[in-house]
Formats: C-alpha cells, structure tokens, sequence
C-alpha cells in the first residue's frame, strides 16, 4: 500500500468518524422540538426549553464530535493540498452552509434554555432544527457530487454551477442523507433515553428510516439509466451499496423490535458506508469529472518527503481522538434523566 493510499483512508477514517458522531447531533437537532421531557426527565427544565430530552442525549459529546472534522480537515490541507485548492473552491457555497449551520445549531442548542417566551423558545427550537437540517442536507448534496462527478474546466479548475447541485441525482442524495442523520438521531436518543422518550425515538426512527430507504431508491435507478454515479471500480461499489441497504434494513428491524444497540450499530454502518462508496467506488481517483479527466490519487497528494513528514501527526492525532472519544463515552454511560439530570 502506497503511502498515498495511507492517507486517503485515514482521510476517510476521520470524515466517516464525523458523519457516525456528527450525524446523530445533527439527527437530535431535527428532532429536538418532537421529543419532549418525560419518565423522571426534569420537567422544569424540559419546561424551559420546549422539551430537551434529545438534546440531553448528545449533551456530553456534543462539542467534542467537532474534533472530527477539525482532524479531518487539517489532513486534507496537509496531505492532499491540490485536491483541497480544487474542491473547497468549487463547494465553497456548499461550505458555507454547512459552517453557517454548525455556528447558529451550537448557538441556539446552548443559548436556547434562556428564552423567557413561548414565542423565544419556539424561534430558537427553529434555529436549532436549522442547525441540524442545513448541514445534514449539505453534506449529502457534496456526497452527491464526488459521486456524480463535477465539471473540470480546461485549466484543470473544477467548477460547479447551480444546475449541478440541484440535479435530481444530488437533490436525492441530499435528502436521503438528511433523512439517514435524522433516522441515526432517533437511535441514539433511543438508545440514551429514558423508556417514554425511547419509544417515541423508537417510533419516529422506524418512519425515517423506511423514508431514508424509499428516496434513497432514487438515485440508485437514476444511476441504473445513466443519469447518477459515475463509478470507476463498478463491483466494489455494487457492494457497498448492498450494505448500505442491508445496514438500512437491519437498523429497521431492529429499532422497530426495541434491539437500541444493535439499531444504533445499523444506522452507524449506514452512515460510513456513503464515505466508503465515495474512497472506494472512485479509486484511484479522488475527483471525478463529468466534463473530462478527474483528478487522481497522485495528483491531489502532496510530495513524499511532505507526506513522511506528516506521519507523525497522525500517529499522534488519531490515538488521542479515539482515547478522549472513548473516555467521554464511558463517564458518560447510561440513560439521561437517571445518572445525568437535563444539561441545557
């Protein structure tokens, strides 16, 4: 294995950290305003801010999830700097939304408790399902376009215009992403929560993911007829799609049968599995255009010497990353509402 190749997975390794993590914040977020306190939840504070059980159940890890995608970033401008000249350039609109979104989601999530209002707790559950929403969605529209392909100009820029991301295929992706984050939300408020707001997740998480499966049915048959993913390595991608639907179908049974471990493993997969279909469906290729060649693996790496240099770096980060991620998730084992009172 090339030492290019070293990198392009622990890139992936760390963008799918933060779709598992970050996905359940921005699926809690979604469905803060439905989930309300109840089964010894503090009903004062629940009071407060308009029902907060999901919140509480993301709490603790909230902030901490973002590490991931500081991580993740950091490696793509160390390791890959031409494939991040020409990526975040084109999806800078993209970008945008998704930071604007992470910024007004955490603000609200932490400001939210000091409404004195009906009318301002309403105005900031509605930022918080902002926060939630415009990434979700954000991010499947970019999963959209790697697998689709954007156009590549003549001076090897890649550019991409408003008909390229609202194309049926990436609109799909889109919403099938938002829906998947939403349905990964539900299972670890399930999973967190106290027995009556366990079983409306539970409920409301089966609904998301047959609503994940059906959309996500769509770009499937538009790539079927050659309007979807442009796919270099066809067999390996077939097969990550497989999983992706098997992952789907077992969280769903599981979720709709009260299994909230095994459900939160399904919707996990799930939520890697759109990394992998991206890294692997694409190899050697990082970026692939629909107007002409892509980029490839040793075109968007930097040098040897500098990737050698760069070891060190995530040697170090990726071990701290998953002892604080593993640390944070045993001191703060259990059900909200028993062990842990209500946060925000």
């Amino acid at each position: 294995m090339s030492l290019e190749t070293v990198w392009l997975v622990l890139l992936g390794l760390l963008l799918a950290g933060y779709f598992v993590l970050g996905g359940y914040d921005y699926g809690a977020q979604m469905l803060h305003p439905l989930l309300g306190g109840r089964d010894g939840q503090d009903s004062q504070a629940a009071g407060r801010t308009g029902g907060n059980a999901a919140l509480d159940a993301i709490a603790p890890f909230f902030l901490g999830n973002e590490v991931w995608l500081v991580a993740f970033t950091g490696v793509l401008f160390g390791a890959f700097p031409h494939l991040e000249g020409s990526l975040l350039s084109g999806l800078y609109p993209l970008i945008v939304a998704i930071l604007v979104g992470l910024v007004v989601g955490n603000a609200a999530v932490q400001l939210g408790g000091r409404a004195r209002s009906a009318r301002g707790r309403r105005r900031w559950n509605a930022l918080i399902v902002f926060g939630g929403v415009v990434p979700a969605v954000c991010w499947g529209l970019v999963v959209g376009l790697l697998l689709h392909g954007v156009p590549r100009r003549a001076d090897g820029s890649f550019h991409i215009g408003f008909g390229d991301v609202f194309s049926p295929f990436v609109l799909a992706c889109g919403v099938t992403t938002a829906l998947l984050f939403a349905a990964h939300g539900a299972a670890f408020v399930a999973l967190r929560s106290a027995p009556g707001v366990a079983s409306d997740a539970r409920r409301l998480g089966t609904a998301l993911l047959r609503a994940a499966g059906a959309v996500g049915a769509l770009p499937l048959l538009l790539t079927l007829f050659g309007a979807g993913a442009s796919m270099e390595n066809r067999a390996t991608s077939g097969t990550v799609v497989a999983l992706f639907v098997a992952a789907l179908a077992a969280a769903w049974w599981y979720l709709s049968h009260g299994h909230h471990r095994r459900a939160f493993a399904a919707t996990c997969a799930a939520t890697v599995l759109p990394v992998v279909l991206v890294g692997a469906g694409h190899y050697p290729y990082v970026l692939i255009s629909s107007s002409g060649p892509g980029m490839t693996l040793q075109q968007a790496a930097a040098d040897t010497a500098s990737l050698k240099i760069l070891i060190a770096f995530g040697v170090v980060l990726i071990p701290v990353i998953l002892a604080y991620q593993t640390w944070s998730w045993w001191a703060f084992r259990g059900r909200t509402g028993r062990r842990h009172p209500s946060y925000f």
